[in-house]
């Protein structure tokens, strides 16, 4: 089961993904996959990282630091692309397989502002926030990640798309723990949002859009693996 082209196609892959059957199915596509040396060298400081100042326990402040740092990669692979492109614009083909990247990031980075924007929205609601731990860490957090991602992206795209596989695994692993574990919850909190309105999702509670939210997060994790077995840019 892949992610077909478009915004349409990933919503139409996260309903599909509501079903448990199909949602294991989906995930065990690439629960096998050994990243590389360096992306799990960075990978395990990230994630080690974030569960030191926000614990190991999920939560909606540590869900927002998350998402922060997580339309990090996207943006830098589109930066990465436009500088590649800068090289080798003569190339018409690895300008149609920069420009096949950039897409996904382009669709992807969107995705993730839209989990910033409300998560952001319930995490002001349900808990209070102070500057420093919630707003300037992440930023710090994501300045790291951005040029790890851009510097990894030109010396070899694999570790770059590796790096991304294991920081959106450990989403997703979070996301499915905080639905286990207040999901009874979370199903009696009736849920709208204004910016979801516009970006074409209608939740009816607070579990609907965490289940769409954990389902995008591998469908980010299972792409980022397929984009490494298409022809990737030669490495610099």
């Amino acid at each position: 089961m892949e992610m077909q082209k478009g915004d349409a196609g990933a919503e139409l892959l996260n309903k599909e993904l509501e079903n448990p059957e199909t949602l294991k199915a989906y995930k065990e596509t690439f629960d096998d996959y050994k990243p590389s040396f360096f992306p799990r060298l960075f990978g395990g400081f990230l994630v080690w990282s974030g569960n030191l100042v926000y614990g190991k326990k999920p939560s909606y402040l540590k869900f927002r630091a998350v998402e922060v740092i997580a339309r990090v990669p996207y943006h830098s692979w589109t930066s990465s692309a436009y500088t590649l492109l800068t090289l080798f614009y003569t190339n018409e083909k690895k300008a149609m397989q920069l420009a096949d990247t950039a897409e996904f990031a382009r669709f992807a980075q969107d995705n993730e502002t839209m989990h910033v924007v409300v998560i952001s929205c319930l995490a002001k609601s349900e808990e209070s926030a102070g500057f420093f731990r919630h707003t300037l860490i992440p930023v710090l957090f994501s300045f790291f990640y951005f040029w790890v991602s851009y510097w990894l992206y030109l010396i070899n795209p694999k570790y770059s798309f590796e790096l991304n596989y294991l920081f959106e695994d450990h989403a997703f692993e979070q996301y499915s723990l905080f639905l286990e574990e207040q999901g009874e919850e979370l199903k009696k909190k009736p849920f709208r949002s204004d910016f979801l309105d516009w970006y074409g999702r209608f939740p009816r509670s607070q579990y609907e859009f965490f289940v769409s939210v954990r389902n995008d997060e591998l469908i980010h994790r299972n792409t980022s693996i397929r984009e490494i077995s298409k022809k990737l840019p030669d490495p610099i």
